[in-house]
């Protein structure tokens, strides 16, 4: 059975939870950036050592870790000429106020709330839990920094 870059992302989480645990140490955080290393000497691709990854990785592949995370999106805004990307950066840029959103992208209530049922439908039903949020609003910041 063949698995999909969000099965890879979905059973990293708890593993990279239990990562983040071991930076309470200079020497824990020292060997987990080794092991993070290792990982990408071996192929491990962004999407499954997440942020981490590009924060803590030698090769810090930033762009792979962006169009990765925000590729659903990034593929439906362009087949699709909508404005999801812009929608979520607003909505996590207004920690997550509905009206402040529309009132930045200068549309109906309404329209917020109808793009982000489609980010859900493309990321799915976690998407705005702690730990892919994280993620997503890196990823949107890297995004916004590289002129996209």
């Amino acid at each position: 059975m063949t698995r999909t870059m969000d099965d890879l992302h979905r059973s990293s989480v708890p593993a990279l939870r239990r990562l983040l645990g071991l930076l309470a140490s200079g020497a824990a955080g020292e060997r987990l950036a080794e092991v993070l290393a290792e990982a990408r000497r071996r192929g491990a691709p962004a999407a499954v050592l997440g942020f981490l990854g590009v924060l803590l990785g030698g090769g810090h592949d930033v762009g792979a870790f962006v169009t990765t995370t925000l590729r659903p999106l990034l593929e439906y805004d362009t087949r699709r000429g909508t404005e999801l990307v812009r929608t979520l950066r607003a909505y996590f840029d207004c920690g997550g106020s509905l009206t402040r959103a529309k009132d930045g992208l200068h549309v109906h209530v309404n329209t917020v709330v109808q793009r982000l049922e489609r980010v859900e439908v493309l990321l799915g039903h976690d998407w705005n839990h702690p730990e892919r949020a994280l993620e997503l609003q890196l990823a949107l910041r890297l995004h916004l920094l590289a002129g996209c």
